[in-house]
């Protein structure tokens, strides 16, 4: 079947437009006087000045007389492929704007039209069409009320960018010229390609999988039903990034719309975006599509006005509460939640990992919080990093694509550790390595116990694991968090204490809400070292000092309660956290000073990949000084450092040597 081109239609009425205007240009050179000048157009004689001033202005009666009327193939018409038809049934154009639109846009496509223009403009350098002109070639005159008004900023040609006035404000209204933008005379040609202004900002999302799309969650059914109506704005707070967007673009889709995507240039300049949403919405209703635009400038409120009365379904996506003050005006914001339910599943990855085969994929995607459009983005950073490895897809490639999607902004309030350890290196009783698998556990699976399974109490209480390690200095406290981060597959962020806490009032509170709400939106281990600092006992208020203290620990408490990420606290003094605190923590383990088959246990830990003396008495060296484990660690460091200068494998001398140090730094007696 042969599918006619879209541009023959509107070229067929262009060829009858330019009969009516050669027709009018041969009446009016009869009876010009300056017809045969050859400068005409470039001044004006006396007789053609007095011949204007007998001319009857077009519309008048003497003027009808004359007139041989306007063909009426030009009207639209109901074939399908007449985009010409569709245009003006979706900007909602009379006849009177389409012949206006037919009228300015022609010479960009037939050059006939701009001698023909030149001549009747009576300037050669003028060959795109007047007001006057364009309304001459109807059979009507500017001093006509409704036709004046389809110039007006408001009426459906300019106010949905299909055309322009231009030329100076100073030149009156009828010696205006008329100019129809490429975008839209390319998309009555046939040509579908994105407005160039919105290249780098909007993408047209794929289209749902014919049969084997996925069908949509309750939350998207009931957004699908509400969108079609155009009279309507949503605002959809997402709580995570990526997953309102993906299920606002679901829901549209569902409901059998095209979805245009807008991503803002900046956060900041809001007048940049305003000036994109004319573009955006004309792009919109020549495809009848829908708009998702994420995320809002912090002033939206210009974003809202240019948004009035689009007749075209739009989803605003951000992580901010609506504020009635955006939107003043009687446009209709109906603001939404966006419930938990927007993560992806585990499903997904099996679905977009399709023919990899990942072992307990399950445990491996579960620390990560991702939306649909984060996972499809992971998946491909895995292949694309296996493949540089020459390596069939692993666990370690999907988790190292999924932190890429969902890495922290948090290097000015802490330090990034990559975790490079693992449950071997931990030397612990088994109370608290039990305890270690049960946060990682919890870490797992709390998205089906606290959501699917509900036993999260109300009250805005977040979905997070906070765990307190206590015990002496060295016992591994730090060394276990850097293991759990690593066994979820995320990065671990031990906050500077020296970054957070201000001496000004109320600055510490801020900075720790910047780092919780960061390590909210995104997957990783929060660790605070030393918490006992800040989330220290309250006090008796006795000064202005303990009541703003008092101040920041009550801050602490509310933001705990509502906290989703993974927050470990470490300190040497359990009884110095306030015990509101401990209400609130997941679990509290126990790190107990090390006895000596510990101690022994940790000594060969420490030396396992160092050359040692086959004869190494490391039994007798842990019963006899009582170190820790970081302890025995720097003195293994010592002793490695003494048989290294010597180039010769660790002794006893060595580690002996490297124990006595560490008693020296602690102040004990040296035996």
């Amino acid at each position: 079947m042969t599918v006619r081109d879209p541009a023959v239609p509107l070229l067929h009425r262009l060829d009858l437009l330019h009969v009516r205007a050669a027709n009018i240009v041969r009446q009016r050179a009869a009876g010009d006087a300056s017809s045969a000048d050859p400068l005409r157009g470039l001044y004006l004689p006396p007789e053609v000045a007095l011949q204007w001033a007998h001319r009857p202005s077009p519309g008048s009666d003497a003027a009808d007389a004359e007139d041989d009327g306007y063909p009426e193939a030009l009207e639209p018409t109901e074939a399908p492929e007449d985009r010409l038809t569709g245009l003006a049934h979706r900007f909602m154009l009379p006849a009177l704007d389409v012949h206006l639109l037919l009228a300015a846009l022609a010479p960009d496509v037939d050059r006939r039209f701009e001698p023909l223009y030149g001549y009747l403009n009576d300037d050669v350098s003028r060959r795109r069409v007047t007001v006057s002109v364009a309304l001459e070639l109807i059979g009507l005159a500017p001093h006509h009320r409704s036709a004046r008004a389809r110039m007006h900023p408001a009426a459906p040609l300019l106010h949905g960018g299909l055309m322009t006035v231009e030329d100076d404000r100073e030149r009156p209204l009828p010696g205006r010229t008329l100019r129809v933008p490429e975008r839209v005379i390319a998309y009555l040609l046939g040509d579908d390609v994105l407005d160039s202004e919105l290249l780098d900002t909007v993408r047209q999302a794929p289209p749902l999988p014919a049969a084997t799309g996925p069908e949509p969650n309750a939350f998207e059914a009931r957004l699908a039903k509400l969108l079609p109506d155009a009279s309507v704005v949503v605002h959809l707070r997402e709580h995570r990034p990526g997953t309102g967007v993906a299920v606002a673009v679901a829901a549209l889709q569902h409901a059998g719309r095209t979805v245009l995507r807008f991503d803002l240039p900046s956060p900041t300049d809001s007048a940049a975006a305003v000036d994109l949403i004319p573009a955006l919405v004309r792009e919109a209703r020549l495809r009848e599509a829908a708009l998702v635009i994420s995320p809002l400038p912090e002033q939206p409120a210009a974003v809202m006005r240019a948004l009035e009365h689009v007749d075209v379904p739009v989803v605003l996506v951000d992580p901010r509460p609506f504020d009635p003050h955006w939107s003043p005006s009687a446009t209709a914001v109906l603001s939404l939640d966006l419930p938990p339910g927007g993560l992806a599943s585990t499903q997904l990855w099996a679905e977009e990992l399709s023919e990899a085969d990942v072992p307990d994929l399950a445990a491996a995607v579960a620390p990560f919080r991702l939306g649909p459009d984060q996972v499809r983005r992971a998946v491909r950073s895995a292949r694309a990093l296996a493949a540089l490895d020459s390596a069939p897809l692993s666990r370690v490639h999907i988790q190292h694509g999924a932190r890429q999607q969902s890495a922290p902004l948090l290097n000015q309030h802490a330090r990034q550790v990559q975790p490079e350890v693992g449950w071997p290196d931990l030397v612990l009783p088994d109370e608290p390595l039990q305890q270690l698998h049960e946060l990682v556990v919890r870490a797992r699976q709390r998205e089906r116990v606290l959501r699917e399974w509900r036993l999260r109490p109300g009250g805005g209480r977040g979905r997070g694991v906070v765990a307190l390690f206590a015990g002496d200095s060295g016992t591994g406290k730090t060394l276990s968090a850097e293991v759990v981060a690593g066994e979820l597959g995320v990065v671990l962020y031990v906050v500077e204490l020296s970054s957070v806490v201000d001496k000004y009032i109320g600055e510490t509170e801020k900075n720790l809400e910047r780092i919780f709400a960061e390590a909210d939106r995104t997957d990783s281990v929060l660790l605070f070292d030393e918490a006992d600092a800040i989330f220290g006992k309250r006090s008796e208020v006795k000064d202005s000092h303990d009541r703003y203290a008092n101040m920041e620990s009550a801050f602490l408490l509310q933001r705990l309660e509502s906290f989703d990420g993974i927050a470990l606290l470490t300190t040497n003094l359990r009884a110095n956290i306030d015990e509101a605190f401990t209400r609130r923590l997941d679990l509290i383990v126990d790190f107990p000073f090390p006895d000596p088959a510990l101690r022994t246990q940790l000594w060969r830990q420490c030396l396992t990949h160092a050359p040692c003396l086959p004869d190494l008495d490391l039994a007798a060296l842990g019963a006899r000084y009582e170190l820790s484990g970081g302890g025995i660690r720097s003195a293994a460091v010592t002793a490695a450092y003494l048989a290294a200068g010597r180039g010769e494998p660790i002794s006893d001398d060595d580690v002996l040597i490297g124990a006595q140090r560490e008693y020296q730094k602690m102040g004990r007696v040296v035996w």
